[in-house]
């Protein structure tokens, strides 16, 4: 089947949702990506709770073919409620999402499996699965922290969440990546990004939300990246650039991500085509 590409949330972040799938349609994307809570400090996200919001949000994925593939941002804390996630679930349900992007912030891992696993039960019974993004400063800062509590909860809703700019800027060697379940893994996110960075948190985090490059702008090795993952998931183009929102339109600049996205997903279709991928443990 091939690659589908999804217009990331914060590539076009300005956008209200309606306007963030015509855009998305127009640029040539097969998906969307959108924020019903907030990763940070940013936010509230008005799409969570106001149903006109919705119901133009679900027109437009109606009158331009676009799906909704994932949905942001679930975050384990040591307080997590999964109670108090249901909103969050049905509001993604109605919009006929498939992924959720999900992080860790919780020191405790015995805590985070069992609030993780609990959440992807609720996911399941909604019809998403639960993705675990690995982020150098969370606390499931690695591909490995990440492999290793989606096989402690063992749910088939659970799934690593494997973004570029995080496999360059943490401890993920892409043999670690090719090694992950296949099933594990529903959609990746691509941006490019300098291979030499400031290593502080606080820089990673800004990069990360606000100054990303478009993919193949950069020093990141796509190659490796994309022989290690299927060939038949999302990819999601998350390419934030705040100072560019000013001035070049987000119209442009998602045709822009597309553009370069499938430039660099295009160069690895004879590779996956050649046999299953590099280093990935199957099971006799």
């Amino acid at each position: 089947m091939g690659y589908r590409y999804s217009l990331a949330f914060l590539t076009v972040s300005e956008l209200p949702p309606p306007r963030a799938v015509e855009v998305a349609a127009r640029a040539g994307f097969d998906c969307v990506g959108l924020r019903l809570l907030p990763s940070g400090t940013d936010g509230p996200y008005p799409i969570l709770t106001d149903r006109a919001l919705q119901r133009a949000t679900l027109a437009a994925l109606r009158d331009t073919g676009v799906t909704l593939a994932d949905i942001e941002i679930i975050r384990i804390t040591p307080d997590f409620d999964v109670e108090g996630t249901l909103a969050f679930l049905e509001t993604g349900a109605r919009l006929g999402a498939t992924n959720i992007l999900t992080a860790g912030y919780d020191p405790d891992e015995n805590r985070m499996i069992d609030n993780y696993g609990a959440f992807c039960e609720l996911a399941q019974g909604h019809g998403m699965t639960a993705d675990l993004e690995f982020m150098p400063w969370t606390n499931v800062a690695t591909v490995g922290d990440a492999a290793r509590i989606v096989a402690a909860v063992n749910h088939s809703a659970a799934g690593v969440l494997v973004d570029a700019l995080h496999v360059q800027r943490s401890d993920s060697p892409f043999a670690d990546i090719a090694a992950l379940q296949d099933e594990w893994i529903h959609y990746a996110q691509l941006c490019d990004a300098p291979g030499v960075f400031d290593q502080r948190y606080d820089a990673l985090i800004a990069t990360a939300r606000e100054n990303r490059q478009m993919p193949g702008d950069g020093d990141f090795d796509f190659d490796a990246l994309l022989t290690a993952l299927p060939d038949d998931i999302v990819l999601s183009v998350e390419v934030p650039q705040l100072h560019r929102n000013p001035v070049v339109p987000a119209s442009k600049r998602a045709a822009e991500a597309l553009t370069k996205a499938k430039r660099v997903g295009s160069s690895r279709s004879d590779l996956h085509a050649s046999g299953p991928r590099v280093g990935h443990i199957v099971d006799e």
